[in-house]
């Protein structure tokens, strides 16, 4: 007999048919993993840790004209269709608000160790050789330059801006994912975010030697 999980990775892979391909079913499932690793080090509702990295991305604003409401009536219309408690479909929506990096500084003192867990592991996926490959994906889909030495990183943008950038994609190593090793809220996310943050320092240093031909 399928469970809860089940229909939700079937509910989650046809709504993100086609998505662009950092933010696809395959995003989705690292994460989901990657939060269930996580979860094994922590006291915490693994229900809750397993919809929310599900749904976390399920209408990414990005990619709904900026609309973050999208997300959390889709999750919440199919969580009560499923039969979900109200308590947990509060907590899921909970870490789908304040899960994002550019919302970071609106997110509440407070956050639930499922949400620490879920942010880990979505940020783990933004960073190491896969967050790499998702830069670069998503540079090319908005058409960005992935280079320009003139075009510095931009390092104190308010959320408006961060939301409006079309900087290069180099520059968004140093705008995010060189930032997220300190961000990382578990240990277990701490120790596999240092292993991904050093292999990113060694592509760029390997980048800047091939762009600087002598």
């Amino acid at each position: 007999m399928k469970t809860t999980i089940d229909h939700t990775i079937e509910f989650v892979k046809v709504k993100l048919e086609g998505a662009e391909a950092g933010h696809d079913w395959f995003h989705i499932e690292r994460v989901w993993k990657l939060s269930k690793k996580i979860a094994e080090h922590e006291n915490c509702n693994q229900l809750v840790v397993e919809l929310s990295a599900l749904l976390h991305d399920i209408a990414d604003p990005k990619f709904h004209n900026g609309d973050e409401t999208k997300a959390l009536t889709i999750s919440r219309e199919f969580l009560e269709s499923e039969g979900v408690e109200e308590s947990i479909i509060e907590q899921v929506l909970f870490v789908i608000r304040n899960i994002s990096f550019k919302n970071r500084s609106e997110a509440p003192q407070d956050l639930s160790i499922e949400l620490k867990i879920v942010q880990d592991a979505d940020r783990l996926d933004a960073i190491g050789a896969i967050g790499i490959a998702r830069t670069f994906n998503f540079g090319g889909f908005k058409n960005n330059l992935m280079y320009h030495p003139d075009i510095k990183p931009k390092l104190t943008m308010t959320k408006e801006e961060y939301k409006k950038s079309n900087g290069t994609t180099v520059n968004h190593f140093y705008e995010k994912l060189l930032l997220l090793k300190d961000l990382m809220n578990t240990e277990k996310g701490k120790e596999i975010a240092q292993e991904r943050h050093d292999y990113m320092l060694g592509f760029l240093d390997q980048f800047y030697k091939e762009w600087n031909v002598d």
